[in-house]
């Protein structure tokens, strides 16, 4: 074990090899990807803070296959999970429930996506995903603080968890935020996908699960490329981290061999989606957070799947479900695409995606105040700023990997 982590006698003969010393101690939580990367909007907060060092620890996962790659590609401090359950921290992060009971650390929460749209009709974890009482108090123990993004989902948890509710903290969502301060960069994002003047982009959006739009992708992406011209639409495909790591990557890729030959864009799990969505001109989706997350960028939306049983009925994915118009296999893309367009209304998208925060805007400020209340340490003398998304890779960087695996 490195010194950097140990905390017993081994500490006194390893501490000569650190540079700094006597750090407070963050974990975060890598259960899956897309837990991981909802936790790095919560770690940008901590940057140039020389009092703090952050590693992160891997549990066991039924999607966590991916996760070790993704954080070898961070280029960050890893504690095997068995050792990390031994330590002990000054704050940890956590974006999923499981195992966090071992932990010797004060715990925040976060919901991974955009609130809580997920509802599980059978089985012992019937409920809404999030909102359990499994999720609220893992193995039975509270912890520090829960992150919220809306004062309604506040509410919801304490009427299902009451002992939660003076740990409740509505921050906000940072997903919001970051796509909210990026939407004057559209044009710099769609130039560098390498988009032409007046070439359309669609975006074919899948969550996971059995009921999810990927089931359709089958036909839907041949469709795409098939109905609407080459020269004047571009297509993206963004598939949910949970669908790469259940099914493993390669068969991902073999499902979607033709992508390529199609001119279609698959969008790898640990590629940034959010540029893609704010440059698209139609998204194509389901009952999933990216859908919901598109509400914000002015693009009609259509649904692929919306299964009623799988939505939170109280959640804005439920607005949205009678609201966007449903993707009809019998008549032409082009006609839908173009019948989206001049039915989509605004203002009500916009109260749709109000929805997913009620601090909009204040995520950083809010978060930032309440991680280092937890650590016990003043916050930095300036404001933390949101900053707009990187420009993406050009669409064609994602098409070459399928030529590989058709090959």
């Amino acid at each position: 074990m490195s010194a950097l982590y140990t905390t017993t006698a081994e500490a006194a003969e390893g501490r000569q090899w650190l540079t700094l010393v006597e750090r407070k101690k963050v974990l975060a939580v890598a259960h899956t990807v897309t837990y991981t990367k909802r936790l790095l909007e919560f770690l940008a907060l901590l940057e140039r803070d020389f009092r703090v060092q952050v590693v992160f620890s891997a549990p066991p996962h039924a999607f966590g296959d991916e996760v070790p790659r993704f954080l070898a590609r961070l280029g960050s401090a890893v504690v095997p999970w068995e050792d990390a359950v031994r330590m002990t921290f000054d704050l940890a992060l956590a974006a999923g429930p499981r195992g966090v009971e071992r932990l010797r650390a004060p715990l925040i929460t976060v919901p991974h996506g955009a609130g809580y749209l997920k509802r599980i009709t059978s089985g012992p974890e019937a409920g809404i995903a999030g909102l359990r009482r499994q999720d609220l108090a893992p193995g039975g123990t509270l912890p520090a603080a829960v992150a919220v993004p809306h004062r309604a989902e506040a509410g919801e948890m304490a009427a299902h968890c009451p002992e939660v509710r003076p740990l409740i903290h509505v921050v906000g969502d940072p997903v919001y935020d970051r796509i909210t301060a990026s939407l004057p960069a559209r044009a710099v994002y769609r130039r560098a996908l390498g988009l032409a003047e007046g070439q359309k982009l669609v975006v074919a959006v899948s969550s996971w699960g059995p009921r999810s739009s990927f089931g359709r992708f089958e036909t839907l992406l041949p469709r795409l490329a098939g109905e609407l011209p080459r020269d004047r639409f571009r297509t993206a495909a963004l598939v949910h981290p949970n669908v790469w790591s259940g099914h493993g990557a390669w068969q991902v890729k073999a499902w979607l061999a033709g992508c390529g030959r199609q001119q279609i864009a698959l969008v790898p799990p640990e590629a940034d989606w959010r540029a893609v969505l704010i440059a698209a001109d139609w998204i194509i989706g389901d009952h999933g957070s990216v859908t919901l997350y598109g509400t914000l960028t002015g693009a009609p939306v259509l649904l692929a799947a919306s299964p009623e049983q799988e939505i939170n009925p109280a959640s804005p994915a439920a607005a949205l479900a009678v609201t966007a118009p449903a993707l009809s296999p019998a008549h032409p893309l082009r006609e839908q695409l173009a019948y989206a367009a001049a039915e989509y209304r605004p203002e009500e998208y916009a109260a749709i995606s109000g929805r997913i925060t009620s601090e909009p805007g204040r995520f950083n400020r809010n978060t930032r105040r309440l991680m280092y209340r937890v650590l016990g340490l003043g916050q930095p003398a300036h404001d933390p700023v949101t900053v707009p998304l990187p420009e993406p890779p050009p669409l064609a960087t994602w098409m070459s990997g399928h030529r590989e695996a058709s090959a």
